[in-house]
């Protein structure tokens, strides 16, 4: 029934900012941005090349946007370059790489402008 997970929702209070995190940071793709009723859009950003998509959405009526545990782990082919830069740069991420031993990659949190947290991972070749 299911053949993929295509996009994963992020609720985020600015769109621009986000945008700006993500493609301007991360090194993402804008690759949708659409209107979506009156004075809202749709936006949606992916790594290059792949299939699933991050989307920027604004959250629904009642609820908040921001802090949230995504659960979504992004991986870097190079954990403590990664790390260095995105401090350089500015963005909030933990003090250090994390490295609890095999079989668990080391890792480092990652906050988007909103709070929302992503892991950034270096797998196992």
């Amino acid at each position: 029934m299911i053949t993929k997970a295509r996009a994963i929702n992020i609720y985020v209070w600015d769109q621009e900012r986000a945008l700006d995190f993500y493609v301007g940071m991360l090194g993402f793709e804008k690759v949708v941005d659409v209107p979506m009723g009156p004075n809202l859009r749709w936006v949606e950003v992916a790594v290059s090349g792949a299939e699933t998509t991050i989307a920027l959405a604004p959250p629904p009526e009642g609820r908040e946007a921001g802090g949230s545990q995504t659960g979504i782990c992004l991986d870097t082919s190079d954990v403590d370059g990664a790390h260095a830069a995105l401090k350089a740069a500015g963005a909030d991420v933990d003090d250090e790489v994390s490295r609890y031993g095999e079989p668990v990659p080391p890792m480092f949190w990652l906050r988007d402008p909103d709070g929302n947290s992503l892991i950034v991972v270096q797998p196992s070749s």
